[in-house]
């Protein structure tokens, strides 16, 4: 395998900083773009400098945020990682977060972590080869273009047959669709969630996997933690839910200030903090706390690593804007609305709500998964809800067939002005203001919070 050259090296990253001066965006991925034109092998080439190795973290929700709570973890454990924090999770923004990190030719940084779209995943794993791999969860998403999800996980399967037997497979035991593909595999680690308090009996409607892979039959549950995750067996063949050896119990949810768990694994337990909200991102830690499991690092690193974790740009972040605390949580498909919903209604007061809808290719262009989303959950607590975004229409139509009346709906497709006179009305309304975009919708929106100096831009944040 050839290196890159330095004049390769030097050209993209030239790239990378216009891009990043012209306030356009592109600068997380078009460098790392322009590098694999000179040279189609850069990042293996790149990432055979890592000394530890690289893990890849792949799931529909949670992603972004378990290999952020994952780098905290490693750098507690005194390993430096190399890690693509803007989410960019194609090919371009894998080489540009490698080439972010050389420098005279090499990569300065002890192992990769790389947050990996689900369709790629295959062709980064075949370019890196892993020490780790993380599969966390795939929910119905971007139909117009990942297919159904039976598609994937089948695609997955095969990755795994096809991976040396030295790489550690992190699998969501309490997700039907990746539970059983890794076959008999040794070096395969289970994670889930063995406290069922917060757990319903039966899937809700817009669970994704209901049914058997190997023969067709639906489901038995005796607890669903999100969508169709959760402790399940089949009836009619011998298909159950495995017994994860990292497991999250003695949950206690703490609102928004997150929540504490215990963490189990075959080296004992521990109890920790995670200092952002939801179940799903127990989730998030639990999956992050298997991977670090598979490194061989510390539970005190662990622990430590989980309790300083800072949520992610977007995801639960919480901004002042005016002396007014905004949190900003994305939204995307069924079960990660669901869950975003379920956070934010946690408590008995009433607040306001800022929803994006956008259609754009990174967002995908259906957008019918909000009739499958459980905004019903809004209507005894929200205070006076604004839509905005490219689909703003459909989305106040989706509010008042949940149940909102129309007087307490308004819609304004302009991000920016409509989210200033939300906040503006939450200021003067005493009430708490969620912002709940699509991912572009997200995107611009911080774009506009962050050139008026309420926030930093992604790029400050990645340098802290």
């Amino acid at each position: 395998m050839k290196s890159v050259s330095p004049l390769k090296l030097g050209l993209a990253r030239a790239v990378g900083r216009l891009s990043r001066s012209s306030g356009r965006g592109g600068g997380t991925s078009l460098p790392g773009k322009v590098l694999l034109r000179m040279q189609a092998d850069a990042i293996a080439a790149l990432a055979a400098d890592l000394r530890d190795g690289a893990v890849v973290i792949s799931a529909t929700n949670g992603k972004t945020t378990t290999a952020s709570l994952l780098s905290s973890i490693l750098e507690r454990g005194e390993l430096h990682p190399v890690h693509n924090h803007a989410g960019a999770n194609m090919a371009g923004g894998i080489a540009t977060a490698l080439l972010d990190a050389s420098h005279d030719g090499r990569v300065d940084g002890d192992i990769g972590l790389f947050e990996v779209d689900e369709a790629w995943t295959q062709t980064i794993v075949d370019e890196i080869q892993p020490r780790v791999i993380v599969l966390a969860n795939l929910f119905r998403d971007q139909l117009d273009r990942y297919g159904e999800l039976e598609t994937l996980a089948d695609g997955w399967q095969r990755m795994i047959a096809g991976l040396p037997a030295t790489t550690s497979v992190v699998l969501n035991a309490d997700d039907p669709l990746l539970a059983g593909i890794a076959g008999g595999r040794a070096n395969t680690v289970f994670f889930g969630i063995e406290d069922d308090r917060y757990a319903e009996p039966v899937p809700r409607h817009a669970a994704d996997s209901k049914f058997c892979r190997r023969c067709g039959s639906a489901l038995v549950y005796s607890a669903v933690q999100l969508g169709h995750l959760g402790k399940y067996a089949c009836p009619n063949c011998d298909f159950a839910r495995p017994q994860p050896s990292i497991a999250a119990r003695s949950i206690s949810m703490n609102g928004m200030r997150g929540s504490s768990i215990e963490i189990v694994t075959p080296t004992g337990s521990f109890r920790t903090e995670v200092p952002i909200p939801g179940l799903y991102n127990v989730y998030n830690a639990v999956a992050a706390a298997a991977a670090a499991h598979a490194l061989e690092i510390s539970p005190g690193a662990i622990s430590a690593g989980l309790a300083s974790a800072k949520a992610v740009f977007g995801r639960v972040e919480t901004i002042e804007i005016k002396g007014h605390n905004v949190a900003l949580l994305l939204i995307k498909n069924p079960t990660g609305a669901n869950e975003v919903l379920r956070t934010i209604t946690a408590g008995d007061g009433q607040f306001d709500l800022w929803l994006a809808l956008n259609d754009n290719i990174a967002d995908g262009r259906d957008v019918s998964w909000i009739w499958d989303a459980d905004f019903e959950m809004l209507t005894d607590q929200v205070r006076f809800v604004t839509c905005s975004g490219t689909r703003a229409e459909e989305m106040a139509l989706r509010l008042a067939y949940a149940g909102i009346e129309r007087e307490r709906i308004r819609v304004d497709r302009d991000i920016e002005n409509s989210f200033d006179t939300s906040v503006g009305g939450s200021i003067r309304g005493g009430s708490p203001l969620y912002a709940l975009p699509t991912y572009t919708a997200l995107l611009e929106l911080r774009g506009a919070i962050s050139r008026r100096g309420d926030a930093p831009t992604y790029w400050e944040q990645a340098k802290k």
